[in-house]
């Protein structure tokens, strides 16, 4: 096995686990393998014992060692598990669009009856934004679009709804533009599916659950259909 070399000083704990993880994804400790104690590592890294198992609990969390009470760390993988962002990133546009579905037609259905006042006027905030964007190019509009969307799942009181919109948003932005660019959807109609957006302000704002996720079911349906 060659020698892991010591590491720069700073970052203590990224270039510790990323000398370790090389070891294992180039095949120098297979699966299965234990690894040398944390006060061996430390001494070849040249760091503390603390920074080891810092580094250590990283490549825990990517899946690719296994710490196991009173018989130490083993390789469990040799590639990392792909986290989330990463995985949505290269994910197809219309797999996330059947996620967003899923997402913000039940945060539609949540918003109804969970809205406060606040809410409310940050939807209708939202709309004035989507509306006022309509004199913008593609790319201001589809911000504006996502912003009104975002504001119905804030109105769900749902933070996991909220941090999975958020971690798809950057995905679905792209598809979006690439989308009117595509279509010329918005040369009739710069303001396109407004009545939809309105709608579904007024169900929220009115407490009819069903009503708003069938009116954001639909328009998801027909992404900028009228």
């Amino acid at each position: 096995m060659p020698p892991l070399g010591s590491v720069r000083p700073s970052p203590l704990v990224e270039q510790a686990a990323e000398r370790l993880r090389a070891q294992i994804t180039g095949g120098d400790w297979p699966v299965g393998t234990r690894l040398p104690g944390e006060t061996t590592l430390a001494k070849e890294l040249g760091v503390g014992r603390s920074t080891v198992r810092e580094a250590l609990r990283a490549l825990a969390g990517a899946g690719l060692v296994q710490p196991r009470q009173g018989a130490g760390v083993f390789v469990i993988a040799t590639e990392s598990v792909e986290d989330w962002p990463a995985r949505l990133r290269r994910a197809a546009v219309t797999d996330v669009y059947e996620v967003r579905m899923a997402v913000e037609v039940q945060a539609a259905r949540l918003a109804a009856g969970r809205r406060t006042s606040e809410d409310v006027a940050a939807l209708e905030l939202a709309l004035a934004g989507r509306r006022a964007a309509s004199a913008s190019d593609d790319v201001a509009f589809v911000d504006a679009d996502i912003a009104f969307h975002a504001a119905v799942v804030a109105a769900a009181h749902n933070p996991v709804l909220a941090d999975l919109f958020t971690e798809f948003t950057p995905v679905l932005r792209k598809g979006l533009v690439d989308l009117l660019a595509l279509t010329g959807l918005r040369t009739d109609d710069p303001n396109t599916a407004d009545d939809a957006h309105a709608a579904l302000v007024g169900a929220v704002a009115d407490g009819d659950a069903e009503a708003a996720a069938e009116i954001l079911r639909a328009e998801l349906e027909d992404p900028f259909g009228g």
